[in-house]
């Protein structure tokens, strides 16, 4: 049996419990007020019954957490609450100049103007594209099991964006994923950029997604047209496809569109299809596993723990990209250091005092019991994440721990960052990086992870 208590004869108990599971000499005990000071004992129990307690070594502590070393403000406090503060604030700019600028237009042509738009939105040119003509296009894939959505004529739903694709194609790319957070503000997009009336070929771009992706809601019948993937994909008769992935929950109804399975919309495609020269949408169907596996492997959480990252960049002329595993590619290359989260004051500590040109193996041995069985818990994650990345020990050395602050990403979920040297935490174009993986890793466009990791921990 265990007992914690606030005193240190016991008297009043806090909590007790029996354990039966002797697999494991540990017990967690949670729901502990930090700062308060606990004393713990255990008691031994046969058949000739209970035996004496015995009293832990050190006889008490208190929790804490590593905001507690030095007392500083957090980089990050406040940051949230400010953003979304400016962000109703741009709401109201561009509510109100929407609403002085409709007045504007209310006259005998406005109805004229909405006549001509109804009629529009039945047109051909509003409907789906079947084949792909050089330009830019939306293809959406919403799957459920072995299905996804088709159109009545069997193709996946994909329509232009633009006939031609700008030289800053990366870029409006990145910009465009932005938009999976906020399918339902497209309207609202669509009219504060079109108030603008900008010349900038940038803004007439994006004003062109922002349409592609209104027609793509309007044709299904649904805002949420799911997550983006995280790259184009490109073809040598100057086709680029923007994919974007959603999960339905059951097979139900949407307009324009009906269920088919993925194996037999692929064959049907092969049969009509040159494999010498692929379009872009040829490579969607031969990848599309690929693109669901992605998609769902980037959706599973952390389970609740300390872990331990390996931060590694390169960069390129309009991107930085991080190295991710495939197997959970919103998470940096990770191993498991214990299953409680918190990293006390006095852990911290100990990871402040460690000096930069000291190794973890060369570590004092004359630890308290505690931070001694972190160092070791440590040591054993070091390893495991350089075998990982298949990266020989002797080769680490120079490698650091970010003692900056420890990334605590909710859900009970904390990293602590393991850095290569300061010259080798990104790689630049063509320099030669000896710490890339052979397999099993892929560099993702930075922006593409933030959005990964935020929507799958603030979800």
């Amino acid at each position: 049996t265990v007992e914690w208590s606030t005193s240190s004869d016991f008297c009043p108990l806090v909590g007790e419990v029996i354990v039966d599971n002797l697999q494991s000499l540990k017990y967690t005990v949670t729901g502990l007020t930090m700062g308060t000071m606990y004393y713990a004992r255990v008691s031994a129990y046969n058949m000739k019954g209970w035996g004496n307690a015995e009293i832990s070594n050190p006889p008490c502590a208190a929790p804490s957490n590593w905001k507690d070393y030095d007392g500083q403000e957090l980089r990050h406090k406040g940051q949230i609450e400010a953003l979304e503060r400016l962000l109703q604030q741009v709401r109201a700019v561009h509510q109100h100049y929407s609403c002085r600028e409709s007045a504007k237009l209310q006259n005998p042509s406005r109805k004229q103007s909405v006549s001509r738009s109804l009629k529009h939105l039945f047109h051909s040119s509003n409907k789906f594209v079947k084949t792909l003509k050089r330009g830019l296009y939306i293809a959406v894939i919403f799957y459920y099991k072995d299905n996804m959505l088709v159109t009545n004529e069997d193709h996946i739903p994909i329509v232009e964006i633009d006939d031609s694709c700008s030289s800053s194609i990366m870029q409006d790319f990145l910009w465009f994923t932005k938009l999976s957070c906020m399918w339902d503000d497209i309207r609202w997009l669509r009219q504060s950029m079109s108030i603008s009336m900008s010349s900038s070929t940038t803004l007439q771009a994006r004003q062109k997604m922002l349409a592609a992706a209104a027609q793509l809601q309007n044709l299904l019948g649904t805002h949420n047209l799911g997550r983006v993937y995280y790259e184009p994909i490109k073809d040598r008769h100057g086709n680029v496809l923007i994919v974007t992935i959603r999960e339905v929950e059951t097979l139900y109804s949407f307009f324009n569109g009906k269920w088919m399975q993925i194996s037999k919309l692929q064959s049907q495609r092969k049969s009509l299809s040159t494999p010498e020269e692929p379009t872009a949408l040829d490579i969607l169907l031969i990848t599309i596993q690929e693109i669901l596996n992605y998609q769902k492997q980037s959706q599973q959480r952390l389970s609740p723990g300390l872990y331990l990252g390996y931060l590694k960049l390169c960069s390129s002329v309009d991107q930085i990209k991080v190295l991710v595993s495939k197997k959970l590619p919103n998470m940096l290359c990770h191993v498991k250091i214990r299953e409680n989260s918190n990293i006390s004051k006095e852990e911290w500590e100990w990871i402040q005092n460690l000096s930069i040109s000291e190794s973890l193996e060369n570590q004092d041995l004359s630890l308290d019991a505690h931070t001694h069985q972190f160092l070791c818990d440590l040591q054993v994650a070091v390893k495991a994440l350089l075998k990982q990345i298949n990266l020989p020990l002797h080769q680490a050395k120079h490698f650091r721990l970010y003692t900056q602050e420890v990334l605590e990403l909710g859900h009970n979920v904390s990293f602590l960052l393991l850095l290569p040297a300061s010259d080798d935490v990104c790689s630049a174009p063509g320099q030669s990086n000896p710490y890339t993986p052979h397999s099993g890793f892929l560099n993702l466009p930075l922006q593409m992870f933030e959005l990964g990791t935020q929507a799958c921990f603030l979800a």
